[in-house]
């Protein structure tokens, strides 16, 4: 399999034959590398296999990689995104209950599993996160308020 790896502004293919090419010794998180007779000390500092990126210490010097296999290439040939974002949309009471307390203030920027106000229905406390990500418009409830199911609890700006 071919693989564009892009450091930076530059970019380079790499293929499975060239890496297996590579004679590699690992102990945990670190390599040392032996290629055309130059030996690398390579330290794997992070991952995100979400986003195919990594971030490799080289012999001291820190470089991101971000590796596109071929079916990322064909997604960018076509124009096409392959990384959606969800937006946030308003925050509506799942069910009825009393709002014990708020944890997020407008103009607050969130993102995916943020905790934005705890609900109580039922004897329960629930925490009620965020699906998306957005930016606080405004809270329409204070601590204590009953709310009714569907009330909407927090606007997100468009």
């Amino acid at each position: 399999m071919n693989y564009q790896v892009n450091i930076g502004e530059e970019a380079f293919s790499l293929t499975t034959n060239e890496l297996d090419a590579l004679n590699m010794v690992a102990n945990g998180n670190e390599l040392h590398v032996l290629q055309n007779n130059e030996a690398f000390d390579v330290k794997v500092i992070s991952t995100n296999f979400n986003t195919k990126t990594l971030t490799l210490e080289v012999n001291g010097n820190k470089y991101e990689l971000n590796i596109e296999d071929k079916y990322d290439l064909l997604v960018k040939k076509m124009g096409l995104s392959a990384v959606v974002v969800q937006k946030m949309t308003n925050v509506k009471a799942p069910m009825p209950g009393l709002v014990i307390d708020v944890l997020v203030e407008p103009g607050q920027a969130i993102e995916k599993g943020t905790q934005l106000l705890i609900l109580e229905a039922m004897k329960m406390e629930n925490v009620l996160k965020a699906e998306g990500e957005g930016i606080v418009k405004s809270i329409e409830v204070v601590k204590g308020a009953a709310v009714d199911k569907g009330q909407i609890l927090i606007l997100m700006e468009n």
